[in-house]
């Protein structure tokens, strides 16, 4: 039994997300997330129902600011893509996990975002960005302020 001494918001912080929706193809992204406050993000990826030959990537990026300035991929922080075609990848779920230290550190880079790019046909979409190991205090205290409320029992 896990003890009830610290409760899971002040463990992780929601602080992306790509509403849940009919999107349309092209990119989406989530804004651009400081990993000085965190050691470890974690993205997921939730595809619904996927329209006739869509696809769905998704990736983290890094920049060296929360502007997006000098934008790259993370090396090794993307999904498999997910199909309509073959083997269909309708109501299914992708994760991607980072740690901050696996940025390019050498070269200043300290914000992360995710982002997700369907092509050929429109699918419902949605995603959630949790970051995790708060440096200071409650990880809460960073939840995007479309968090309505937590609940703990």
């Amino acid at each position: 039994m896990v003890q009830k001494t610290t409760p899971a918001s002040h463990r992780a912080a929601v602080v992306g997300v790509i509403d849940p929706d009919v999107t349309a193809a092209g990119t989406v992204t989530t804004g651009w997330i400081p990993m000085s406050k965190f050691g470890l993000i974690m993205a997921t990826v939730m595809a619904g129902t996927l329209g006739s030959s869509a696809t769905v990537n998704a990736k983290l990026e890094q920049a060296t600011d929360a502007s997006g300035s000098g934008a790259k991929d993370i090396a090794g922080a993307a999904i498999t893509e997910l199909s309509q075609g073959g083997t269909d990848d309708s109501d299914k779920q992708a994760v991607i996990q980072c740690y901050g230290e696996d940025l390019d550190l050498a070269n200043n880079f300290t914000h992360v975002r995710l982002s997700v790019t369907v092509a050929t046909a429109s699918c419902d979409l949605g995603a959630l960005v949790i970051c995790m190991d708060p440096r200071y205090g409650p990880a809460s205290d960073n939840d995007l302020a479309s968090v309505a409320e937590i609940v703990t029992v």
